[in-house]
């Protein structure tokens, strides 16, 4: 099971402003690559986002099934990838000082071929996947919440040069 955290500069409300807007779903996971419908009830319990993971000629269309939603707090989704399986991906946010928060995201594959790989395999190849989601998650974010927030964002960090993490 892969856990991966990262500190962002805004609120929990402005994570889960994006985790409930369906329609950004491939702009923040890693593989997504294009919307194709969001249900009305997104993201309620057992609503789906109908997403496309890989690229074209070749892109598989799938869907990911909201399995809990506790804003501003903890989301939890399944995400499905077939061929390879299906996923359970817990997002924790929690705030941290007046204007941050620490967001952790839990992968581990529940069904298909991707149990069958070793643990630790899986492990490094979710790790490095959700370090770039989280990251992408970030921008979105922090650009909502630019509104009051003294510190640089995680754009505007990197763009100076400044450590992405901090």
């Amino acid at each position: 099971m892969s856990r991966n955290v990262r500190v962002l500069k805004c609120s929990p409300a402005d994570v889960f402003a994006v985790l409930g807007n369906g329609w950004l779903y491939p702009s923040w996971v890693v593989g997504a690559s294009r919307m194709r419908d969001v249900d009305e009830s997104w993201p309620r319990p057992h609503s789906r986002l109908h997403h496309s993971f890989g690229v074209w000629p070749v892109p598989i269309d799938d869907k990911t099934e909201s399995l809990e939603w506790d804003p501003p707090r903890r989301a939890v989704m399944k995400a499905r990838g077939w061929p390879v399986g299906e996923a359970r991906v817990t997002l924790d946010v929690k705030p941290r000082g007046a204007d941050g928060c620490i967001v952790r995201i839990q992968e581990e594959a529940v069904s298909g071929p991707a149990t069958l790989v070793p643990a630790p395999l899986m492990d490094v190849m979710l790790h490095w996947r959700n370090t770039e989601t989280l990251h992408r998650l970030a921008y979105l974010a922090e650009g909502i919440g630019r509104g009051s927030a003294s510190e640089l964002s995680t754009a505007e960090r990197e763009s100076l040069g400044a450590a992405a993490d901090g």
